[in-house]
């Protein structure tokens, strides 16, 4: 394994963790819905304006969770942006549903409302929005979309917490979303993500699907004397060992965004002119948008300059990396009807995008670094 000098993500403690994680299991409960777990289960709610906040083991299974509450039956299309990770498309796969891939628009990299509107049909159950970097997608077009479509809106946040469209917190504007806790998000716990839930309908269902097809939080709430098996599910509940360094992460949360906010800003200011020289831009970040301050990427002028960044960037030991490839063209999506030009913008960001290393532990010193060795590159 390469050591670098200066990876793309480390790891980092906010707080507490340890003491927490001490604490859960002197607790003597460390599965499921424990009190860590319910723990930050309000305090999500409270950070994203969602009324219920449910935890699981990652955002693919929050994902996952969405497709079985949509009932997806053969022939039903679920519509997903194709420059996204592959558990967008593949939750709602599993369950049968046919992908169509939207294109993404070239200033936000979100999902483009406009190609929504064109390739939405009759057999669309679900529009997923992904938001890419923590930058909101343009809900209110997209809520529209589906309103007039009968389809469900899902809001992908696995990047977004703490993100706001127009006020609103990203995750809390669909009637489902989902967030991330994966190591290299905001707030983490290693592994684990979270169902939020906007739309009483689908409230009880969730509960039990998360609960392996039980009535279970039923019988612990005293509404039933027992507990059996009422529906599909599976279980998808996280362990409180878990949501004890969540917690301690979420209680450290100002700090970590403050110092997010500034690693962004400094990247954007130290390099502007560099990229206004060499061709490359930054993500859009829409007036009425409040970003989540996730990543920074650059887009190159095309795949040669990205790669020779890269290796110039590596051989001074600091890891630099692509993102996402267009789905529509993996094997996978080509069984979907994707091909070449489908979604032009996904296939040039794909071919250009680099993100430099970020994560909330940075220092001053190393930033400086990347910093000096980007505006010392020549596209």
């Amino acid at each position: 394994m390469t050591t670098w000098r200066i990876p793309f993500n480390r790891a980092a403690l906010g707080g507490r963790e340890l003491e927490y994680i001490s604490q859960a299991v002197r607790n003597g409960f460390v599965s499921g819905n424990g009190f860590f777990c319910i723990s930050c289960e309000r305090e999500l709610e409270r950070i994203t304006g969602s009324p219920h906040a449910l935890l699981t083991p990652s955002c693919t299974h929050a994902l996952e969770m969405c497709a079985y509450l949509l009932n997806l039956e053969p022939g039903d299309e679920v519509i997903v942006p194709s420059f996204t990770f592959v558990s967008t498309a593949l939750a709602f796969a599993s369950r049968g549903a046919k992908i169509v891939f939207a294109d993404i628009r070239p200033d936000t990299l979100n999902i483009d409302e406009r190609h929504v509107e064109k390739i939405v049909t009759s057999r669309t159950r679900a529009i997923v929005a992904v938001h890419y970097g923590g930058i909101g997608c343009e809900m209110d077009r997209l809520s529209e979309i589906a309103r007039r479509s009968g389809a469900v809106l899902i809001e992908d946040a696995a990047h977004g917490l703490f993100g706001r469209y127009r006020g609103r917190g990203l995750g809390s504007i669909a009637p489902l979303a989902t967030l991330s806790f994966h190591e290299t998000k905001n707030i983490t716990c290693g592994e684990g993500g979270a169902l939020l839930v906007n739309d009483e309908r689908f409230l009880e269902r969730a509960y039990i699907l998360r609960d392996k097809g039980t009535d279970r939080s039923k019988f612990l709430k005293g509404q039933v004397d027992k507990y059996t098996w009422v529906d599909t599910g599976s279980s998808y509940v996280l362990s409180d060992i878990l949501a004890a360094f969540l917690s301690a992460q979420l209680e450290a949360s100002l700090d970590i965004q403050r110092r997010r906010e500034a690693i962004w800003r400094r990247y954007s200011e130290g390099l502007s002119d560099w990229a206004g020289m060499n061709g490359v831009r930054f993500q859009s970040i829409p007036d009425h948008c409040s970003p989540a301050w996730h990543l920074f990427a650059m887009v190159m002028p095309d795949t040669t300059a990205r790669d020779a960044l890269i290796s110039n960037l590596a051989s001074r030991g600091i890891l630099a990396v692509f993102h996402y490839q267009p789905l529509h063209l993996s094997r996978m999506g080509v069984t979907f009807g994707g091909q070449p030009g489908q979604c032009p913008v996904s296939e040039s960001i794909g071919a250009g995008l680099l993100r430099l290393p970020f994560f909330s532990s940075m220092t001053d010193g190393e930033q400086e670094d990347v910093i000096g060795a980007v505006t010392g590159f020549g596209v």
